[in-house]
C-alpha cells in the first residue's frame, strides 16, 4: 500500500513550515501529500461563533487556503485535506498510522508548539507507529542544500538502530545527500564489565575499535541497499545526546530513534530524543522501533 506523507497543521508559523517540508519531501519521493487538521467545537459569547457549523467551516477553509500554497507551488502533487473532529492527539496518531511519516511543527528550545503542547506532544511521538518528524517556524529550502548531512544515530546492536538507519538511507537517496551515521561511547565503570564483554574488546583491541566495529557492522546492509548514499561512519566518546547535536550543527536533518516508555505520570520518549528535539537546529525525525 501507498502512504502518503501527512502534515499536522492548525494555523501556527509552526505547523505551515511544517507543510510546506512535507510537501517538498512528498515531491522528492513521488507521494501523495495529505493535510490534516484536529478540530473540536468551542463555545463561544458569540452567537454566530457559538455555531459548530460556523467553526468547522472555518477550520475548513482555514486548512484550504494553506493546501493552496502548496498546490501553487507544486502543481504535480496530489493534495487532500481532512478536518476532522476528536482530540489532537487521538487524531495525530491514527492519521500517523496511515502514513508514510507524520510532519508537525516545533517551537525548540522549550516545549513542542501547536499540536504538539505538553503531553499531547510525547502521546503523539510514543504512540505513532510510523516517523514523526518536527519542522521549526524558521525552516527554509536552503537548508536541504547539497552538503548539508542527514544525521543519524546508532547505538546498541544492529537491530536496535534499525528503522531509524533505514529512515536516514531512504531520505538520503531521494535528496541525493550523505548520511552520518553516529555512535557515541561513553567509558563505563571497571564494574560493569563481565568476563564476556572483556574478551570481546580484548578481541576488538580496545573501546573505541569495538565501537568502530559494531557501527561497522549496523551500517553494512544499509550500504549494501543504498550503494549510490555516501557515508560517514562517526564514533565519538561522549554522552549521545551532546555528540549527536555536536553532529547536527550543520545537519539538513537528524534521525533519532525512539526508546518510548509508560511511566506514573505518563507517556516518555528517550532522554536522547528528548534533548535533540529540544535543543538540534534543524528538522527531527523520531522513528519508532519495527
Amino acid at each position: 500500500m501507498t502512504r502518503p506523507i501527512t502534515a499536522g497543521v492548525d494555523g501556527t508559523e509552526e505547523s505551515l513550515a511544517a507543510l510546506a517540508w512535507a510537501a517538498r519531501e512528498a515531491v522528492r519521493r513521488k507521494l501523495a501529500l495529505r493535510v490534516v487538521h484536529a478540530w473540536r467545537y468551542q463555545a463561544h459569547e458569540a452567537i454566530e461563533a457559538a455555531d459548530p457549523e460556523v467553526q468547522i467551516g472555518w477550520a475548513k477553509e482555514a486548512v484550504g487556503e494553506a493546501a493552496r500554497t502548496v498546490t501553487e507551488r507544486h502543481p504535480e502533487l496530489e493534495v487532500s485535506t481532512d478536518v476532522i473532529e476528536g482530540a489532537d492527539a487521538e487524531t495525530l496518531v491514527a492519521a500517523a498510522d496511515e502514513a508514510e511519516m507524520l510532519v508537525l511543527g516545533s517551537r525548540g528550545h522549550g516545549r513542542v508548539m501547536g499540536f504538539l503542547l505538553g503531553s499531547v506532544g510525547q502521546q503523539v511521538i510514543v504512540e505513532a507507529t510510523r516517523p514523526v518528524v518536527l519542522v521549526r517556524a524558521g525552516d527554509e529550502p536552503a537548508a536541504e542544500a547539497a552538503g548539508r548531512e542527514i544525521v543519524v544515530g546508532q547505538q546498541g546492536e544492529p537491530e536496535d538502530s534499525a528503522e531509524a538507519l533505514r529512515f536516514a538511507f531512504e531520505t538520503a537517496a531521494a535528496r541525493g545527500a550523505t548520511v552520518r551515521a553516529v555512535r557515541a561511547w561513553t567509558l563505563p565503570p571497571v564494574f560493569a564489565y563481565s568476563p564476556g564483554s572483556l574478551k570481546l574488546l580484548d578481541e576488538a583491541g580496545g573501546l573505541e575499535p569495538y565501537e568502530d566495529r559494531a557501527l561497522a557492522a549496523a551500517l553494512e546492509p544499509w550500504r549494501d541497499r543504498f550503494p549510490e548514499v555516501p557515508v560517514v561512519a562517526h564514533v565519538e566518546l561522549g554522552s549521545a545526546g551532546q555528540v549527536l547535536l555536536s553532529a547536527a550543527q550543520t545537519a539538513q536533518l537528524m534521525v533519532v530513534g525512539r526508546r518510548a516508555h509508560r511511566t506514573a505520570v505518563g507517556a516518555r520518549i528517550g532522554s536522547v530524543a528528548h534533548g535533540v528535539l529540544h535543543h538540534a537546529g534543524c528538522p527531527v525525525a523520531v522513528v519508532p522501533p519495527a
